[in-house]
């Protein structure tokens, strides 16, 4: 892979929100997501984390109700039946390898999302969890930590990327046509040195 068609994936792996929940997603993808994560970087090489798959409808549901969709659509519940994630994969941290998990979670979730986005699917990263629910609803051990959780499915909207605007807001927002925005900072603006 050259460094322009990597641009490219990097650029098309936007938080996707809402999906088409008629098509399905094999466990054998979901394995091989998590295969991809399993040989990503890992702090002290501990490998710390543990996961779950899910591609059952009432256990999706379940997982569903335990995430906080979208902080910047006030209005904005989520997506509707239809367009929910037709699978998951919930990222945990598992305390009898180490208390410090660093931060392979993010790792592992970014390589899952890159892996998706190679095999046309979409997806969303979520830290804004209710732990205790979504413990219970999957019969999680206490000596396990979910740390994110990933949302996967076909996409259906369209994710813009603007150039954050005079204004400095940085809250993505969605136009009349359904079309996400997304405001990133310029280059210019983040690179505060060069020797």
């Amino acid at each position: 892979m050259n460094s322009s068609s990597f641009k490219d994936l990097v650029k098309q792996n936007r938080s996707c929100r809402r999906f088409d929940n008629s098509h399905k997603i094999d466990e054998s993808i979901l394995k091989d997501l998590v295969e991809l994560a399993r040989n990503g970087a890992s702090g002290a090489n501990k490998q710390p984390l543990k996961y779950v798959i899910c591609r059952d409808e009432q256990k999706n549901e379940a997982i569903f109700s335990c995430l906080g969709w979208a902080a910047y659509l006030k209005d904005w519940k989520g997506p509707e039946k239809k367009e929910r994630p037709c699978a998951y994969i919930v990222i945990l941290g598992d305390h009898r390898i180490s208390d410090n998990f660093f931060c392979d979670h993010g790792i592992a979730a970014q390589t899952i999302l890159l892996g998706a986005r190679t095999m046309g699917l979409g997806g969303c990263m979520f830290g804004s969890i209710n732990i205790k629910a979504l413990k219970e609803h999957l019969n999680i051990g206490k000596h396990l930590e979910p740390k994110l959780v990933v949302a996967l499915g076909k996409p259906v909207e369209e994710i813009r990327i603007d150039d954050l605007g005079q204004d400095g807001d940085i809250k993505y927002w969605r136009d009349e046509n359904k079309v996400h925005h997304v405001p990133k900072r310029k280059l210019d603006d983040i690179i505060i040195g060069s020797w």
